[in-house]
């Protein structure tokens, strides 16, 4: 089928582990601080990608293009896992979650700015419909939290938007893999200056934080983030995939629901439904357009 051959596959998977990821982490932050699990989590993913990368015979970057790779180390990787982390301990998890919402659309306008990629109408009006919804799990949800922690919130949005576009520019010469194992790479050098603490954590921690730490590095972030950079490679368009980060917070409850027993409640499920109807409008309603005007005809 056409679905499987284009980039939605891959962003869906990547949006359900990137989910998954606050399961992993609320299990794994009983044993580490938060920059050691930073820097953990991405060294596991190293280990799980160098045999891959060795097995594949991925070719080294070329010379000429390893600042776009440190590039992507460091706003996908360094600078985003320090600003969400401090900014998660200011502000409450419906605030954090519109503040990240702010990534996607931050993307799509990098994209019209750098790469004059164009939205159509709808895809604007689906943008609004998708932001509104992270606006009701967080509203509905308890007041939204606004503090020093909205700066580095949205300072995470913007590195992960800046991410996003790296990334699309990468994956126009190599492969989703050689794009995400190289900025991985990158990034958790950039990330070593947190190892000396983050190994003694290590050495005392029980075996399930570590488990999960392991989870969170192989299944979160190396397969999730090569996955993503192939979904960049199939797309059209750099919005086409950043679109789908809006369902993340509504996985993310629906996760944490399942898995750590938190409430599933109205707000949980309104402001899903609106998120997955907005994604559904970004993503077909151009070919729901099509349809209709041919009816009309």
């Amino acid at each position: 089928m056409k679905f499987f051959r284009s980039c939605h596959p891959y962003a869906i998977v990547t949006v359900v582990f990137w989910s998954l990821a606050f399961v992993f982490t609320r299990i794994a932050s009983q044993a580490f601080t938060v920059f050691s699990l930073g820097f953990l989590r991405y060294l596991f993913a190293t280990l799980a990608l160098i045999p891959v990368v060795i097995a594949a015979r991925l070719p080294l970057p070329r010379l000429r293009d390893l600042p776009w790779f440190v590039g992507s180390g460091f706003c996908g990787f360094f600078l985003y896992t320090i600003t969400f982390t401090k900014g998660s301990t200011l502000v409450s998890a419906a605030s954090g979650s519109v503040l990240i919402a702010v990534a996607p659309v931050l993307t799509a306008c990098w994209a019209r700015l750098l790469f004059r990629e164009k939205l159509a109408g709808f895809q604007w009006l689906a943008i609004l419909l998708e932001f509104g919804g992270v606006g009701l799990l967080a509203l509905l949800g308890g007041p939204l939290s606004l503090n020093q922690g909205m700066v580095w919130m949205l300072a995470a949005a913007l590195s992960m938007s800046l991410y996003n576009l790296f990334q699309r520019r990468l994956t126009r010469t190599y492969s989703g893999l050689q794009a995400a194992a190289y900025s991985i790479f990158a990034g958790v050098l950039m990330l070593s200056v947190f190892a000396p603490g983050a190994f003694r954590e290590l050495a005392r921690a029980p075996l399930s934080p570590i488990l999960n730490l392991a989870a969170l590095g192989v299944l979160c972030s190396a397969l999730a983030y090569a996955t993503w950079a192939a979904a960049f490679a199939h797309a059209a368009k750099t919005s086409v995939v950043s679109n789908y980060m809006f369902i993340t917070p509504f996985l993310t409850a629906l996760f944490g629901f399942l898995f750590l027993g938190e409430g599933l409640d109205l707000p949980t499920a309104l402001g899903g439904s609106v998120i997955l109807t907005g994604v559904f409008l970004f993503q077909f309603g151009g070919t729901l357009l099509g349809h209709w005007r041919q009816v009309e005809k």
